[in-house]
């Protein structure tokens, strides 16, 4: 049975000899950039007319990489992030930008960008793969900063689920007021009647672990106690958590409350789980005790943690937004949205089992 021959595909030099113009003039009306203000309006709508007649569809990749708009927003993530349940600290993240991205007209695409290697970066293969997108969402913990820096000096516009920082430039992102949030917890505490409060934080110097610090030292300067009244150990490892580990660091510091920084898995809300039901550690009677963030994966059946938490979706829905204002004024300078937490009562502080010290500031 014989085939008919496949149809061309037509081109703009195909429009730009239809409407009897060059196909420079094509491309600057097809691109739908800025330039494509210079041209007549009469010559632009012959050649609209004339790629409508030919059937011509416009490769949304290579406008993308002319500098046109395609309604394109991506979304990259520095760690695998799917498939995840409501339950995962990502979802609402992921959420939160396929609901704004969707409201603002756009569409969204998901960038893994695997490596050979099995690792991820927007640089695989030697070329910003994120270009297809007019820009990018970026969100994760393992961060490539050296790749942030080269997205800054592309002008490749981006914001990130977070605050980070990088040496040689800065970048729009969105972050949650964590220096507030732990600020307000140690004030919380401090009404209960506590003063000698130990701040346990992660270790290595990221950003949300540098907030997390400056907020309770700022919280204790600000409920006027002395300066030998900050508290500070690093968490290197989630078993530290035992009963035992954590009857020790409050009898060392004198301390009645404890403000733990939390992991980005499980295994710490496990160990502080495994001390009250084994090692018969009770939250708030011995001791009161709230994290400094949500739990990952925290479910209805699980303890109850005063705490704070972090508005993921919003933060999301807020980052999208931003994005399409860089888009709309390529001249901005980069932004820095901080989003307030929310405090969540819980059940695990109380007044001290020990009385304040005599003398000491209310």
């Amino acid at each position: 049975m014989a085939h008919s021959p496949r149809r061309r595909r037509p081109t703009q030099v195909d429009i730009a000899r239809h409407a009897g113009v060059s196909q420079a003039t094509v491309s600057l009306v097809i691109s739908g950039g800025a330039a494509s203000d210079q041209i007549p309006e009469p010559t632009r709508l012959a050649v609209l007319a004339a790629a409508r007649q030919l059937g011509y569809s416009a490769n949304v990749a290579a406008r993308s990489l002319k500098g046109g708009r395609n309604r394109l927003l991506g979304l990259y993530t520095f760690e695998p992030v799917f498939p995840t349940d409501q339950r995962d600290f990502y979802y609402p993240f992921l959420l939160g930008v396929e609901e704004e991205t969707a409201a603002q007209g756009y569409d969204l695409l998901l960038f893994s960008s695997v490596t050979s290697a099995g690792d991820r970066s927007i640089y695989a293969g030697g070329a910003n793969r994120l270009k297809i997108a007019d820009g990018c969402v970026l969100l994760g913990r393992s961060v490539r900063r050296a790749e942030l820096a080269a997205l800054i000096r592309e002008d490749f516009p981006f914001v990130f689920i977070g605050r980070r920082e990088v040496d040689d430039g800065e970048l729009s992102y969105v972050a949650a007021d964590y220096v507030t949030a732990t600020a307000d917890l140690v004030a919380a505490l401090v009404r209960l009647g506590h003063r000698r409060i130990l701040h346990l934080r992660a270790p290595g110097d990221s950003e949300p672990t540098r907030d997390r610090e400056s907020g309770y030292r700022r919280g204790i300067a600000e409920a006027g106690l002395p300066a030998d009244h900050v508290l500070i150990e690093t968490l290197t490892d989630p078993a530290d958590l035992s009963a035992d580990h954590l009857r020790a660091w409050a009898d060392r510091h004198g301390a009645t409350a404890l403000l733990v920084e939390p992991t980005e898995d499980t295994r710490l809300v496990e160990a502080l789980e495994d001390a009250a039901r084994s090692g018969g550690l009770r939250f708030p009677d011995d001791l009161s005790l709230a994290l400094l963030g949500d739990p990952p994966s925290w479910t209805p059946e699980l303890r109850d943690w005063t705490r704070y938490s972090l508005p993921r979706a919003r933060m999301a829905r807020e980052a999208v937004g931003l994005l399409i204002e860089l888009l709309d004024d390529p001249a901005s300078a980069p932004r820095q949205l901080s989003v307030p937490c929310a405090f969540v009562a819980g059940d695990t502080i109380g007044p001290p089992v020990t009385p304040p010290v005599p003398g000491e500031r209310s």
